[in-house]
């Protein structure tokens, strides 16, 4: 397959998603189930493999972002209806003030972001955006927009996330030196695409409507039996520390043995999750007064909204599966690898494509630094570290339609399609091309 051909047709599948949906109005996960069918057809997959294609994609991301967003979203429920949320919000914006809550959301989600992964923050914080936004009379996507900014950023650039360590380990990098040119690239880059453009962006893309996703979250009037602050940041942080330590585990104990298992068993993302989300049952359920009947019925009641959430998510991860099984994805990066440009401009360059050929900035980081490691060890002069911050930004390129990210933002914020390409797609590209710019300039003084 061409380079020409195979560009050609994601652009004419991605252009057709956009069209089917906010144009004809088409149910969007109709429109990705037959535009990645088509896709494969065009490509000259054989036919008895397409829909199995789709399936094992769709199947891949669930498996793991279904769990997550199930249990973040029952955590959540306990948060608003115990009047958790509320107590955050009022303590947020006492200390930050109405005007500087999208920096405080910021910061939060700077400190969230570090050891989980994207939907895992978003489902977690997401909550608080709904209320501190309906509180402090504030528009909703001024509060999310630099809190999915901040999360972002950690996610690409800043050990010891998940993704970043990828990056690290194929580049051969240092983890101290990467920290730290993370954390000096990566501040200015959340503030610019978090509260600078959300501020930008919020002014130019009204929210209309109810979004029955922030009814369940916010009530009309505060809770009067609030739970401490103290309580409810713990319960919200329990996962985070959970997956920190779990993260941590090789460097505290021996490698296999009984309590290096435990503390990677209870530092898995789902497990974590669980374990805040039963503790969520008694410190914001029963300690608060409700029956194990009205938590059961909280449970049942925030589940329903995100069915569609959870489809769209699906059909993303197999779209995205589509353009690797048909070789589109491999058509592209091969033509990239034949352009002689910088290594860090190639390491971008690589990542970015992955990005829109698979939607998981993860296994584009995994993938471009793969391709372009054993180039890096015969080079001279190319820092090591900004070659994982270089491809890091590269991974988080365009906010795709078939990155499960794309659909958590549209559905939860009450976003079209087109909303959020101008918004989300935009912050993510601004994270990039900063990410980019930065590290060629610190590349000048770093070697």
């Amino acid at each position: 397959m061409s380079a020409a051909f195979a560009i050609s047709l994601a652009v004419t599948a991605i252009l057709a998603v956009i069209v089917l949906i906010a144009r004809f109005r088409l149910n969007p996960f109709i429109v990705l189930f037959i535009v990645s069918i088509a896709l494969a057809l065009f490509a000259g997959m054989p036919a008895d493999h397409v829909v199995a294609s789709f399936e094992n994609g769709a199947g891949h991301v669930l498996g793991h972002v279904g769990t997550v967003i199930a249990l973040g979203t029952m955590l959540g429920k306990m948060l608003a209806e115990s009047g958790g949320a509320d107590r955050i919000a009022l303590t947020i914006s006492g200390f930050a003030g109405r005007e500087r809550v999208d920096w405080a959301m910021m910061v939060i989600g700077l400190l969230i972001g570090l050891p989980v992964f994207f939907e895992v923050g978003f489902v977690l914080l997401i909550p608080l955006v709904f209320v501190l936004a309906d509180r402090t009379n504030m528009p909703l996507l001024r509060v999310a927009l630099p809190m999915g900014a901040a999360l972002s950023v950690t996610h690409a650039l800043i050990p010891p996330h998940p993704a970043a360590l990828l990056a690290l380990s194929a580049y051969h990098a240092n983890i101290g030196h990467t920290i730290m040119l993370g954390i000096i690239i990566g501040t200015p880059i959340a503030v610019i695409a978090g509260p600078v453009f959300g501020r930008f962006a919020s002014a130019r893309v009204p929210l209309s409507g109810v979004n029955p996703l922030a009814e369940q979250f916010v009530k009309h009037e505060p809770a009067t039996n609030m739970p401490s602050f103290f309580l409810t940041v713990f319960t919200i942080l329990s996962p985070v520390v959970l997956m920190l330590v779990g993260s941590m585990a090789d460097r505290i104990t021996t490698v296999h043995g009984t309590a290096n298992t435990v503390l990677h068993f209870v530092g898995n993302t789902d497990i974590a999750l669980a374990l805040a989300t039963l503790l969520s049952f008694y410190v914001l359920g029963v300690a608060q007064g409700f029956s194990a009947a009205t938590i059961l019925r909280f449970t049942n009641e925030c589940l329903g909204p995100t069915a569609l959430i959870m489809l769209l998510i699906g059909a993303g991860g197999g779209f995205g599966r589509v353009l690797i099984d048909s070789g589109v994805s491999r058509a592209i990066t091969d033509a990239a690898l034949g352009a002689h440009m910088p290594l860090l401009v190639l390491a971008w360059v690589l990542a970015a494509i992955v990005r829109v050929a698979c939607g998981s900035s993860t296994v584009a980081m995994a993938t471009a630094s793969g391709i372009v490691a054993p180039i890096l060890e015969h080079s001279t002069g190319v820092s090591a570290e900004l070659m994982v911050l270089v491809t890091g930004a590269g991974s988080v390129a365009f906010g795709p339609m078939n990155d499960a990210g794309f659909w958590q933002i549209k559905e939860y914020l009450g976003l079209t399609v087109p909303q959020t390409i101008k918004t989300w797609s935009v912050l993510e590209t601004l994270i990039a091309v900063c990410g980019l710019v930065f590290c060629l300039i610190a590349s000048i003084f770093v070697h």
